[in-house]
């Protein structure tokens, strides 16, 4: 960031007066107005409901331009991200600043990998939750009680457990994930595999069962490997700005993280992927997708088609492109007839050809994409946040670590426009 000699004045048109406010400027994207000062200089405050034109930190870790479908961890273009590495490979580079050397990675690879089993009572943990309670609920109380499993590393001062209590989550929440998945089917808990990758472990945990031998299917692995690097961080989102909220508090790691996670679970953040099946499951048939258009057209109807467009990106959604072509792979290599599934092809095939459509820039994003394949390797929807949840722990963790080692860290304290009664005085409750 610069911080060259650039301001902005601010004149009050009433008073006359007027205030000069620096501007700094980033690597790259918008520069910003410094209103640190502002309250101190005129009595005021900004506001900015929601934060959306608000810069809330100094971050290297991810730009994101809406307007361009650009999306970039650490300098590198996530396509070139998802086609060339791996999810160890990215995990490193978002934790760390760079890619990893050979040595760094297999170093850093060998210790995600031994980290991934959980304290053996954490299974009683589990084991107090209804057999039928979300797993998104179990993941909340069980990755907030993981402090009370790894207290040995807790101080967030000291940078060795700083990064032991990082690679912990990082690895622990796959197999939490899996958890949390076996216990919502009813199904034994799979211990993890060390031999394997860290995307074919996860697949391994939740869909083996002891009587009987499992082979993961390397196009299943590929994908779920591409699923989590696209979704392992997205600059200042609702569950990032949570995390790091909470974090400012000097609030212990996994604390941290199960914020973000109770953040991710509302459906307006981490739920559009498990919206789009039950849109599919909605419309119901290919005979009725006309129908659905055009009420999806129509400013009167408060029906939407979900997956379509993003709030952020303006004109394609880059993570979309690149995972299209895991779904068609995965789609024929299982070889499913599902009604829906196809239902989702004819969908994406009339809405990208559809002018309307195509005008308005409403293309397939990354969640219509995700829910498919999500739903084709026999994932229940109520698990889609999950997985969310497991690709974003590491951007989570990453923006957790940037924060505290912030030197000018101060604990988060929003301010508000009061609206409500003036001074009122006392009346007893027999004289009301």
């Amino acid at each position: 960031m610069s911080d060259t000699e650039k301001t902005f004045t601010l004149t009050n048109d009433q008073t006359g007066e007027s205030v000069k406010l620096p501007v700094r400027d980033g690597t790259i994207g918008p520069s910003v107005i410094d209103v640190r000062a502002l309250y101190a200089e005129t009595g005021h405050f900004t506001f900015d409901p929601s934060f959306t034109a608000t810069g809330s930190c100094k971050s290297r870790i991810t730009y994101i331009d809406g307007e361009e479908g650009i999306l970039m961890h650490r300098g590198y273009m996530i396509e070139q991200l998802v086609e060339k590495s791996n999810f160890m490979e990215v995990a490193y580079l978002l934790l760390n600043g760079n890619l990893p050397d050979q040595t760094q990675y297999e170093d850093f690879r060998h210790t995600i990998t031994y980290h991934t089993m959980v304290h053996e009572q954490v299974h009683n943990f589990f084991r107090g939750f209804r057999r039928d309670a979300h797993p998104m609920a179990v993941m909340c109380g069980a990755v907030g009680g993981l402090s009370a499993f790894y207290h040995d590393s807790l101080d967030i001062w000291d940078e060795r457990q700083r990064e032991i209590s990082a690679h912990r989550l990082i690895a622990k929440m796959g197999t939490l994930a899996a958890m949390a998945h076996k216990y919502s089917i009813g199904q034994p808990f799979v211990y993890p595999d060390n031999s394997l990758d860290y995307a074919s472990n996860f697949l391994k945990m939740c869909f083996s069962v002891p009587a009987e031998k499992y082979e993961v299917n390397p196009i299943l692995a590929e994908a779920m490997d591409k699923i989590l690097i696209l979704h392992m961080d997205h600059e200042q989102n609702a569950s990032t700005s949570t995390v790091r909220l909470a974090g400012s508090s000097q609030a212990n790691p996994f604390a941290c993280i199960a914020s973000g996670i109770a953040c991710l679970w509302g459906p307006s953040h981490g739920g559009a992927n498990q919206e789009v099946l039950e849109m599919l499951a909605e419309i119901g048939n290919k005979k009725r997708i006309p129908e659905f258009i055009e009420k999806a057209k129509d400013k009167n109807d408060p029906f939407r088609l979900m997956g379509f467009g993003h709030r952020v990106y303006k004109n394609f959604d880059p993570r979309a492109n690149v995972l299209k072509k895991y779904a068609d792979q995965v789609l024929q290599e299982l070889g499913i007839q599902d009604e829906q599934l196809e239902l989702a092809m004819e969908l994406e095939r009339i809405a990208l050809e559809d002018p309307y459509f195509i005008e308005r820039k409403l293309f397939p994003n990354v969640d219509f994409y995700s829910g498919i394949i999500l739903k084709a390797m026999g994932f229940p929807t109520s698990m889609f946040t999950v997985l969310f949840a497991l690709a974003r722990t590491v951007g989570w963790v990453s923006q957790w670590k940037e924060m505290i080692e912030e030197p000018s860290l101060r604990i988060g304290r929003p301010r508000q426009l009061y609206v409500g009664p003036a001074k009122r005085d006392y009346i007893d409750i027999k004289k009301r």
